[in-house]
């Protein structure tokens, strides 16, 4: 049987610096002792998006405290963990640096394993934690850099059965924000102005509806907004509002073909699987698009029409924090996976599937995940 496990978790990887501790027992049950996360937002709004050095120097400052706070909202020292985990891609390598970095001096001087996460197999193993679920289910990874469709077999064990061409959806909703004139960070920003608008005013396209391949795409979905803009300028709010609306929609129709057709492809591939256990199969969405209202409620019915259960982690644990990558680093402890060695390296792009192709549209380096 597997022992109760403690473990600080330690994540650094855009512009959130958090740390956390938390508890897995020898049943599996998760328990978070504390949950600490500092947002650089106010340091990046005036630029419209993060600005890497700025980043990086923002978690250096902070850091050192956000742990020895995390450790005493948790009423523990260092003696009492088992472990530390520390994200080590993907993601901005400076913040990376700092994180990972910190981890290993931890590690080395209280004597204890370190365990490099990558930071989406904390999203995929999330609503293990909130939720109790057993392998294997779909995984909607939705956020500012990364969109795709992961199919989660175990623990290190994904298959991505679609991703994106071309710009990720949280991107989408930045540049659409700022071609309108709202503020960053846009997914909110556009989502507020939806709610006064007229879905219908604007048909703009659903790339890739329709197609077999369970890919996602974008870019054109951007143009065409921005085309929009230009061809009724200057913008009233109505017509912002309008215009928000109407992408909104698009998206929503997209994603409901797409993972729609993801969810018939996991049926087909295991039409055995639940009926045996009575538990129905799961579709899980992380990131921090995943907030949007609209986007969950048409995932919430798709699920519900094809039979699957719809679970959305807490809003604070789908955006980018240090619980998740605790959490991975005390289930790969679990499966008795040996911990890292003190020269690992942080990896900008870190793919969850090492066997998947790369998609024309990301270069000669492939995709970041």
């Amino acid at each position: 049987m597997v022992p109760f496990l403690r473990i600080l978790g330690i994540e650094t990887s855009c512009d959130e610096t958090a740390a956390a501790v938390v508890e897995r027992d020898a049943e599996g049950r998760s328990n978070v002792l504390s949950d600490v996360v500092l947002s650089q937002l106010d340091e990046h709004s005036a630029y419209g998006g993060v600005v890497p050095e700025i980043a990086a120097r923002a978690h250096v400052e902070a850091l050192d405290e956000l742990i020895e706070e995390a450790l005493k909202r948790a009423n523990v020292s260092l003696n009492d963990v088992d472990a530390i985990a520390a994200t080590s891609g993907p993601g901005l390598i400076g913040g990376l640096l700092v994180g990972l970095m910190t981890g290993k001096a931890i590690a080395r001087a209280a004597g204890k394993p370190l365990y490099a996460v990558n930071h989406l197999e904390g999203h995929a193993l999330t609503a293990r934690l909130t939720d109790g679920l057993s392998f294997p289910y779909l995984m909607l990874l939705v956020s500012g850099g990364h969109t795709q469709l992961i199919l989660v077999r175990g623990v290190g064990q994904y298959e991505r059965w679609g991703t994106t061409i071309d710009d990720a959806l949280g991107e989408a909703f930045d540049k659409t924000a700022k071609l309108l004139g709202l503020p960053y960070p846009g997914g909110p920003a556009v989502e507020r102005m939806a709610r006064d608008g007229n879905p219908d005013r604007f048909d703009f396209p659903r790339p890739l509806v329709g197609e077999a391949r369970l890919d996602f795409s974008f870019s054109g979905l951007k143009t065409a907004v921005r085309q929009a803009a230009q061809d009724i300028a200057p913008l009233s709010d109505q017509d912002v509002a309008d215009i928000c609306a109407s992408f909104q929609k698009a998206v929503s129709r997209t994603l409901k073909d797409r993972i729609g057709r993801g969810l018939q492809r996991f049926k087909t591939e295991f039409p055995a699987t639940f009926p045996a256990t009575g538990e129905k199969p799961a579709l899980v969405v992380a990131g921090g698009v995943a907030a949007n209202l609209e986007l969950r409620g048409t995932l919430q019915a798709l699920c519900d029409k094809n039979g699957f259960r719809f679970v959305a982690p807490p809003l604070h644990l789908c955006t980018d924090n240090a619980v998740m990558i605790a959490w991975a680093g005390l289930e790969r402890m679990a499966t008795g996976a040996a911990p890292d060695t003190l020269d690992v390296q942080p990896r900008s792009r870190w793919p969850l599937d090492s066997n998947a192709e790369t998609l024309i549209g990301f270069g000669k380096r492939g995709a970041k995940a």
